[in-house]
């Protein structure tokens, strides 16, 4: 049997003549011209080699083929209708949660969103700001990116990006009447001070980082203090003295020029590095493993980019 499709126009004119049982009301219908209604159907009909009308004084009636045909030939006009409604309406988004710190958050995550959404403009992503402890098992959340040792029961941790400290602050504090030169310098600034909650333990802190380089500061525990890391980095940048800031996190601005390094050897690195968590019993859907894809690919450009600075 052959199974070669129609001329699709061909048979929604003979659709519409053959519940109608006119040309013209058919010819209204799709307007059309009744001349048009006829030449299709005589075409559709030396196609199939057959009469599909009985032409009557009485009007149209459906031969034994054009009956026979005509409730297949109207359940996949409707298919096709429905396929078009379907094909026009936008594609259904989907979505993944995640759960970020929120310094990393600002610093880090929200700048490299447009990169994502313009690669996977169909997912959407739900970013929850919070240091809490996370919870898989309302399903509201699909990873999360914390910033720790790496060790989370029951969970699958991969980790994102190591980080270190090191000393930063706005370019004009390099000159001035009190330049930054060494380590003993700073004792002529302010020292700004990082004191989020999600601190490693063996992180430096101001009075052992200038012990570690000889300096004797008469106070080092002075100083405005933060609860979050991103503020630290804005009062820097702001020029409100020199912090102690976790690299990741001033990466853009040390980048764009609004904050500088002023000692090459600076830097340490810390125990702490930022971890990708997910639940060890449930699979990643196609969309967060896109997600999970992108953030490695961008955490590595990240470290690449480090390197240069």
């Amino acid at each position: 049997m052959i199974r070669t499709l129609l001329p699709l126009n061909a048979l929604r004119v003979f659709e519409s003549a053959a519940r109608h049982l006119s040309f013209s009301r058919a010819a209204e219908e799709l307007a059309v011209t009744p001349g048009a209604v006829s030449q299709q159907i005589r075409q559709l009909e030396d196609i199939v080699r057959g009469p599909l009308f009985l032409r009557e004084a009485r009007g149209l009636q459906l031969t034994d083929l054009g009956r026979s045909a005509l409730p297949l030939v109207a359940e996949g006009l409707d298919r096709l209708r429905d396929a078009s409604s379907l094909l026009r309406e936008p594609p259904r988004r989907r979505q993944i949660s995640i759960s970020v710190a929120p310094s990393f958050a600002s610093k880090w995550l929200m700048p490299r969103l447009d990169d994502f959404h313009s690669q996977h403009p169909e997912i959407e992503v739900w970013v929850s700001a919070d240091m809490e402890p996370v919870s898989f098992d309302q399903g509201q959340i699909d990873l999360a990116i914390r910033y720790g040792p790496g060790q989370y029961p029951g969970h699958v941790s991969q980790r994102l990006l190591i980080e270190s400290v090191l000393p930063v602050c706005a370019p004009a504090l390099m000159q001035g009447p009190h330049p930054i030169r060494t380590p003993a310098d700073l004792i002529h600034h302010s020292l700004l001070h990082d004191m989020s909650g999600d601190q490693d333990p063996g992180r430096p802190d101001w009075p052992m980082w200038l012990m570690a380089r000889g300096v004797r500061h008469g106070d080092a525990r002075r100083g405005s203090r933060f609860s979050e890391s991103s503020m630290l980095v804005e009062a820097a940048v702001a020029g409100r003295g020199v912090a102690l800031a976790r690299r990741t996190l001033a990466q853009a601005d040390l980048a764009a020029g609004r904050l500088v390094a002023p000692f090459h050897d600076g830097g340490a690195i810390v125990a702490f590095a930022y971890h990708l968590v997910h639940p060890r019993d449930r699979s990643l859907s196609p969309s967060a493993r896109a997600f999970t894809d992108w953030l490695k690919r961008q955490a590595a450009f990240h470290e690449t980019g480090m390197d240069q600075l």
